[in-house]
């Protein structure tokens, strides 16, 4: 595909001048399941599992790759990434529900959060998982008790708040000083400590997480070092043992031509080589938890135009009947993007324009000053990198119904998750019809 290549799907490709995903026609995609459609490529999604698994294995064989939800999560995405051998990191029991209904191994599930409920954790104790990764005291003490009233006895992680800083967007930093995430340096060892005393814990191993879209190797070295550090200092003062050292995510995915991400063989080796210098016997395992740069990729978002503008400015405006209520991330982060329209690949992209949402806010906007062919009413634009959080995060604003979600695969497609119909936005309303209303 000449255009915005390493933007799209592995299987991506130019049919004369028409954009296929999967082997299928991604015009023809739109009008059987009607826009906006979000199509999400499995080729893409077991290949970027797969590389992860070998780039770490190859270079620290005692490796585990866990998934983490939060950038996307459906009973069919648990399902491929099972096949592929990887665990899961959830952070809520809606998270865990879903990875039960898929029939995930419980084992390798690990339970993440800031601040867990009662709920979270009884939910997740009842349904096994293999690690909970413990927050603050406070966390600590309930899993303590709640573990004892269940008879049980679960593996834990802390996780600690290196404080360094990623380099990435403030709100996507997790590891800084004044983050709500982790145990900050002065009560690592308080926590620590207390987790060792708890007769029905056991303290596996350390974990962080610096943030997400990280373009740089420096913050994990130094996260590793401080780390590691902290490790054999608990080892000399309490005999504690590192089995695992959790990493976390956060490796940057490119959205846009002009900033291309590090392959991952740059982040497998520095991070690797450091560990294995740093690491006491015996050798902990190394869990690393992608989310965004497994499924980014796999993810493409396909609009029907509606109308064009062009302001008092000169600034054009391409509308398309979606936005920020299915992709809120360009409002929330700036994030950028890129598009192309999907039936004209071949035709020079001369005109430079805006793409505006539907929705009623000025911010609705979700790609700015990008060059396109001639758009016409109607066409379809395709836009790359749209399979992590844009479907999470998105909302019924301007009660607008959800997108349908489709998989696509050697020629074939179906869909995973129907778009919403009118009477979900009242099903869980008392008062669904005016004949309900008290007093009418």
């Amino acid at each position: 595909m000449p255009s915005r290549p390493s933007l799209f799907p592995l299987s991506a490709q130019d049919m004369e001048g028409r954009l296929t995903l999967g082997s299928c026609d991604a015009v023809e995609l739109a009008q059987r399941f009607g826009t906006p459609l979000y199509v999400l490529d499995e080729e893409t999604i077991r290949g970027n599992a797969r590389q992860f698994r070998r780039e770490f294995a190859e270079r620290y064989p005692d490796t585990s790759i866990i998934y983490a939800c939060k950038a996307f999560i459906h009973p069919w995405v648990a399902r491929v990434l099972a096949e592929e051998g990887l665990g899961m990191d959830a952070v809520s029991a809606g998270e865990l529900f879903i990875l039960r209904q898929a029939g995930f191994p419980a084992d390798k599930v690990y339970l993440h959060g800031n601040c867990k409920t009662y709920e979270d954790i009884s939910f997740a104790l009842d349904m096994g998982v293999g690690r909970v990764v413990v927050d603050n005291l406070d966390e600590l003490e309930l899993l303590e008790r709640m573990v004892e009233g269940k008879g049980k006895k679960m593996r834990i992680l802390l996780r600690l708040n290196p404080g360094i800083d990623p380099h990435t967007h403030k709100f996507l930093t997790t590891g800084g000083v004044d983050s709500k995430f982790g145990f900050p340096k002065p009560k690592a060892e308080e926590a620590l400590r207390e987790a060792m005393k708890a007769k029905n814990l056991e303290l596996t191993g350390l974990h962080f997480h610096l943030g997400s879209s990280i373009f740089e190797v420096e913050p994990y070295i130094q996260a590793i070092e401080s780390v590691l550090g902290f490790a054999h200092r608990m080892r000399k003062a309490y005999g504690f043992i590192l089995q695992e050292l959790d990493i976390g995510g956060g490796f940057a995915q490119p959205y846009t031509l002009d900033s291309p991400s590090p392959p991952l063989s740059y982040y497998a080796e520095a991070i690797t080589a450091h560990l294995k210098q740093g690491i006491e016997d015996p050798s902990p395992l190394l869990v690393v938890e992608p989310g965004r740069s497994i499924i980014s990729r796999a993810g493409v978002a396909l609009y029907r135009v509606g109308g064009r503008k062009e302001t008092a400015s000169g600034r054009r405006y391409i509308l398309v009947d979606g936005g920020m209520g299915d992709n809120i991330r360009p409002l929330v982060y700036g994030s950028r993007y890129e598009a192309v329209v999907a039936g004209k690949l071949r035709e020079e992209a001369t005109e430079k324009v805006s793409i505006g949402g539907k929705f009623c806010e000025g911010g609705d906007i979700i790609a700015n000053d990008i060059f396109l062919p001639e758009v016409e009413l109607g066409d379809v634009i395709a836009m790359p990198g749209c399979g992590a959080y844009c479907l999470p995060l998105q909302s019924n604003y301007n009660a607008s119904l959800r997108p349908a979600i489709a998989v696509v695969k050697n020629g074939e497609a179906h869909l995973i998750r129907e778009r919403e119909k009118y009477e979900d936005l009242v099903r869980h309303d008392i008062c669904g019809s005016l004949e309900d209303i008290p007093g009418q």
